[in-house]
């Protein structure tokens, strides 16, 4: 009995390492890298990088990482530069491995260095510079192949593909599992979000329409729970593409949200069989050979793949380890595929009080912060304490050595009233961000809401 166990677990690891065309990733890395080029070098181009970390005279880091605050200003632009590089890098195969590891760590810099332009999207980037890192993705129409940097290969161990396919299907059913709850239901967030592009050429008066805000809510739930099933099915693969292209150039066109939809389009080629996407894209490729031998596998390069999804699974999962509605603490918020599911909006200012003189300030944040990081700052706590430690530095170099400082804020959840958000009575000075515990500061959504 132990003998066949045995030879089970042995079986699957094959299976997992036998060798099939590596079409898929080579076509990946061509488009990968061309979008992670666009979206360095649009930054740029388009003002982003100098309206989020040029412009600003206070930017809000992850909190801990304050240490990279040097960077910010017109440092960025180089930033960006060298990004836009390594991914022209990246796509065309040339010093493959370094190209994406510094796009990848220069992407994680910038993605800590502010969270008022946070998205998704920048997340994944990270994931997908890392993943692309680990797979031999620069073995064939590559200038690594060409120059003799790379062994020329025309296949990859199957898990290359499989660890691909795993990480797009956690982010869409997370993706889905997020949507399954009343106000998304309601298509709250959608009326506010539709409303505000009534004027769009052609598809503005679309919007209006209920039945449509209906599809948008039920059909993005469907979407995200059945589209890799459907991609993984032979039987309806072709059809789940077309929609797949359908729904992602939708959300571009409505929502503008970068380079995300066109790499969601182009991770569907893992879905593929990969002889179908050489046959179409690679026609001069040499044919696989018939049983080749699995390829040899490391027990640490396992363990750490299980570990990584195992933190992949979790990160979702974990704002159940705090009280309250998620949407409004946003405590487990980010990193968590929880998109496009809210419109918060509310209103702060903040009192800032030397007990030594009795003399009291009533701070407005747009003195020091642009527009939309004053936004961001009314809706989510680590902002407003970040900034609160921030008055304190200001008012101890003006000379007040022992400030309190407390925040007066009211938000509103997917149309809702507007909300007390921070209990006004806590000095914001004195205590500490805890990243793993519920601060109990944030004041708690209505429970009569939804």
């Amino acid at each position: 009995m132990i003998s066949q166990t045995i030879r089970k677990k042995t079986s699957r690891l094959d299976f997992l390492f036998q060798p099939v065309d590596n079409s898929p990733l080579i076509l990946f890395r061509l488009i990968f890298g061309l979008l992670i080029a666009l979206e360095a070098g649009g930054a740029i181009a388009t003002g982003w990088v100098r309206n989020v970390f040029v412009v600003p005279a206070f930017t809000f880091n992850f909190i801990g990482f304050d240490w990279l605050q040097p960077l910010v200003g017109e440092t960025m632009y180089a930033v960006y530069a060298t990004m836009a590089v390594a991914g022209i890098l990246v796509m065309l195969g040339g010093y493959y491995r370094v190209a994406v590891v510094v796009y990848g760590l220069l992407w994680i810099v910038c993605y800590l260095l502010q969270k008022s332009s946070y998205n998704n999207h920048y997340y994944l980037l990270i994931l997908f510079c890392g993943i692309m890192a680990a797979l031999p993705a620069h073995r064939y129409f590559s200038l690594d192949v060409k120059h003799g940097r790379a062994t020329p290969a025309g296949s990859c161990p199957r898990w290359c593909l499989g660890v691909v396919v795993l990480q797009v299907a956690i982010v869409y059913f997370f993706a889905a599992l997020a949507k399954v709850y009343p106000s998304w239901l309601a298509h709250e967030p959608l009326d506010i979000w539709f409303l505000a592009k009534k004027d769009y050429f052609l598809i503005g008066p679309l919007l209006q329409q209920d039945w449509l805000k209906s599809l948008v809510a039920y059909g993005g739930i469907a979407f995200d729970f059945l589209i890799v099933p459907l991609l993984l099915w032979k039987r309806t693969r072709l059809f789940a593409f077309v929609i797949s292209v359908a729904f992602h150039l939708f959300n571009s066109a409505v929502f503008q949200i970068g380079i995300f939809p066109y790499m969601m389009i182009a991770l569907c080629v893992f879905f593929f069989p990969p002889e179908k996407i050489r046959h179409i894209f690679f026609r001069q490729k040499t044919s696989l050979p018939e049983h080749l031998p699995a390829v040899s596998y490391s027990r640490a390069g396992m363990i750490a793949w299980v570990i990584y999804f195992a933190v992949q699974i979790y990160l979702p999962l974990r704002h159940y380890h705090y009280p309250g509605n998620v949407l409004w603490t946003e405590e487990g918020h980010r990193m968590s595929w929880r998109m496009m599911l809210k419109s918060k909006w509310g209103t702060i200012r903040f009192k800032v009080a030397d007990p030594v003189s009795g003399d009291t300030w009533e701070v407005d944040p747009a003195r020091y912060l642009t527009p939309k990081q004053v936004s961001k700052l009314a809706t989510h706590p680590d902002m407003i304490w970040q900034f609160s430690r921030f008055l304190e530095q200001e008012y101890a170099r003006q000379g007040y050595a022992d400030v309190t400082v407390y925040a007066i804020s009211q938000v509103s959840l997917n149309g809702s009233p507007l909300y007390p958000f921070i209990d006004e009575q806590v000095d914001l000075t004195t205590v500490d961000w805890q990243p793993f515990q519920h601060a109990d500061w944030i004041l708690p959504f209505d429970p009569q809401e939804k």
